[in-house]
């Protein structure tokens, strides 16, 4: 069942992911996804929770209250579930395309020699500078979301913070050919660290947002995020080996 809720006393998107990862938190829940701009949550859950649980999941200033339902929720089938996966995947449509201009810049950048290890390195060159841009627009709200599915982040608060420039430090090195080695072994450490998190949230069948882009742009956690990674594990360990 699928219930909307009211939410006040969110004022920046670090409020914002607080708040999803605090109603994701409560027993029950399959799927909490909250709305800064709309003040709402829309919270799916496989029996009735009370929104008393809710509020006592929250810190003291916010107030949740649920909204009056316009028609009762319709019961799963087929079709229903064929329009989420449509929806999941138009809410992975930004990773594609970052995807896709990234892989075709790689390849024009090298259209005259076509060296697939210098490919590789412009490819996760761009690869950190880009996605390490969506994680500066929101330095306050990235390692809260972040910490939900990294061991490393939920365990050192510190490293949700500083991780963003880990990334554009990396992106720099491939780019600019500097201290490959090093980028490469640290590459094969942060993207380990962080696969685990993400396999255990996709086996868990954990309902949390995926923090590759940022918060910027609110992403699922699904198999692209374990298959972003893997690619860019399998790159760097290629061009160790070889």
């Amino acid at each position: 069942m699928t219930h909307t809720y009211s939410v006040t006393g969110m004022t920046c998107n670090g409020c914002r992911t607080g708040v999803e990862q605090k109603l994701n938190a409560v027993a029950g829940v399959e799927q909490a996804e909250v709305n800064l701009e709309r003040e709402e949550a829309v919270i799916t859950m496989n029996s009735h929770i009370a929104t008393e649980a809710f509020q006592k999941a929250l810190p003291a200033k916010y107030t949740i209250t649920q909204q009056q339902e316009s028609h009762p929720s319709q019961p799963q089938n087929v079709f229903s579930s064929a329009e989420q996966e449509r929806s999941k995947l138009a809410q992975l449509k930004p990773l594609f395309l970052i995807f896709a201009f990234i892989s075709v810049a790689a390849v024009l950048l090298h259209k005259e020699d076509w060296n697939w290890r210098e490919m590789m390195l412009d490819f996760m060159g761009l690869f950190y500078i880009v996605f390490s841009f969506f994680k500066l627009l929101d330095l306050k709200g990235f390692p809260q979301s972040f910490s939900m599915y990294d061991p490393l982040a939920k365990a050192l608060p510190v490293y949700g913070t500083i991780y963003p420039f880990i990334e554009l430090a990396l992106g720099l090195c491939f780019l600019m050919r500097f201290q490959l080695s090093v980028a490469l072994v640290i590459t094969l450490v942060i993207l380990g660290i962080t696969t685990l998190g993400v396999t255990r949230a996709l086996l868990d069948k954990k309902a949390i947002p995926c923090a590759c882009l940022g918060t910027a742009l609110k992403l699922p956690m699904t198999e692209a995020t374990f298959i972003e990674n893997a690619i860019m594990i399998v790159m760097a360990m290629l061009m160790l080996l070889v």
